[in-house]
This record gives C-alpha cells, structure tokens and sequence, in this order.
C-alpha cells in the first residue's frame, strides 16, 4: 500500500494546536512526512502535536502565526522549507465557529468569521500553492464542513455557513486553476465531530440530539478526519481534484 505513504514528504498544517489540526497533524507524520505545525498562538497544544509527532520517529516544527495576515504565512512557510525542506503537503484546518440569530448579528462578527475561515484559507492556498507551482507538484487539502453543504437545524450560524460553502468554491477554483500545473486541491467537510468546541459542558445535550439525527447515530471522532486527509494528501489521489469529501456519518443523506 505504498501509494499511501507520504515517506519523505514535508508537509504544514494549520491549527494544529488543537482538535482535528491536531490529529491530522500527528496523522500525517504517521504516514511518513516531516510536519510544520503552525497555529496563532504559541501553547501547551502545539508542544504537544511537536513531542507526538517526533516520538513518531518524524521531524515536526511549530510556527505561530495569524492565517488572516499574509506575512505571517510567508514567514512561517520560509521557516518550514528552510528546516524541512521543500513543501509537498498542506493542509488548512484553522477556523473558528460561533452562532448568533442573524438578525441580531454584528457586522464585526460576521467579518471575523469571514475574515478567519474564507480570507484565511484563500491566504494559505496562495502561499502554499505559490511553492507548490514552482515545482510543479504538492497536494492542499482544506477543512471545510457539512455546514457548507446543509443549514444545521437548530443552529443560527448563517456568517459560519457561508464561510464553509466559500471554502468548498473556493477550492475547486484554486483545484481548477491549477488542474494543469501539477497541483491538486480538495476539501474535507466534516459533519458533528467531537473537538473541543463540541465538548464543552453548554453543548452536551445539542450535542447528544445531533448523534441520534446523525444516520450512524453517533458523533464523530477527530481521528476520523485523519484518514482522508492522508488520503487525498497521497498519491493514493494522484487523480483527485477538485473534490469536496463529506465526512459526516451520512447525515447529509437524508
């Protein structure tokens, strides 16, 4: 099963400090690759994906850095090349989810939302495809959501919405840009998966009525996530663009 390895590759992942960054992070380095690790602040989190990743026998950087400023992730992806080597693997997980009615909701929320989960990913494919095209190969998986693809019952998060279904555009573009310069880029939409957003105390009983609407009746773990992102990170995918994978336990079969 060699075509799954990513032995020797480098690879950077964003929000990596905690939740599904985080196990697609340690998941990449399991399947082989040399991991930059980049989140915006400096915590226990992001250690802790470094010391999972090295005792893997892999190498694993972390860079700090804000995913809404271009500088930042110039900086942080001159350090990556500059330690580890070229970049062959990113993979965007940083993003922020809140709800708020939609007719109550301020204009500043809106725009961080927007600002964090779609500027934040348009910012990273530009710096890691910029590399990536130079060379001719690399593979960009973006996290998106089932939110992007359904409205949730039950949550008022319109400004969150409409920022996943922005990724999943948004990714078929850069895909289709760069469909014949050696480039692929997909997305992952995950349906109710339990990080830690998902597991504070207030959500327990949202969170427990979302598994029994769910067709597997249960929430997802993010270790879930892990396989696809190696998946579509390999040359298992070497024909995979442009793809939008729901990951979501069928929820949005019905």
């Amino acid at each position: 099963m060699d075509m799954f390895s990513l032995n020797d590759t480098v690879c950077f992942v964003t929000g990596a400090g905690s939740g599904i960054g985080q196990q697609i992070a340690v998941g990449l380095a399991a399947a082989g690759g040399d991991v930059g690790c980049f989140d915006r602040n400096d915590n226990e989190g992001l250690a802790e994906t470094v010391k999972a990743i090295e005792a893997l026998g892999r190498r694993g950087i972390k860079v700090i850095g804000d995913v809404t400023r271009k500088e930042t992730l110039e900086s942080a992806l001159d350090v990556v090349e500059s330690e580890l080597g070229p970049l062959d693997v990113a993979v965007n997980c940083a993003g922020i989810a809140n709800a708020n009615p939609s007719e109550a909701m301020e204009e500043s929320q809106w725009d961080q939302m927007i600002d964090i989960n779609l500027k934040g990913i348009f910012l990273s494919c530009q710096a890691e495809g910029r590399r990536m095209l130079e060379r001719g190969k690399g593979s960009i998986v973006n996290i998106a959501s089932m939110s992007g693809v359904i409205v949730n019952r039950g949550l008022m998060q319109v400004h969150y919405n409409s920022s996943k279904a922005g990724v999943i555009h948004l990714t078929k573009s850069f895909a289709m840009e760069w469909v014949d310069r050696g480039v692929r880029v997909n997305a992952i939409s995950p349906g109710y998966i339990a990080t830690p957003m998902n597991l504070r105390p207030e959500m327990k009983n949202i969170m427990a009525e979302f598994a029994a609407a769910t067709p597997m009746q249960r929430i997802g773990d993010p270790k879930e996530i892990v396989g696809p992102a190696v998946f579509l990170s390999s040359e298992a995918a070497s024909f995979v663009t442009a793809v939008n994978l729901l990951v979501d336990g069928g929820y949005c079969a019905w």
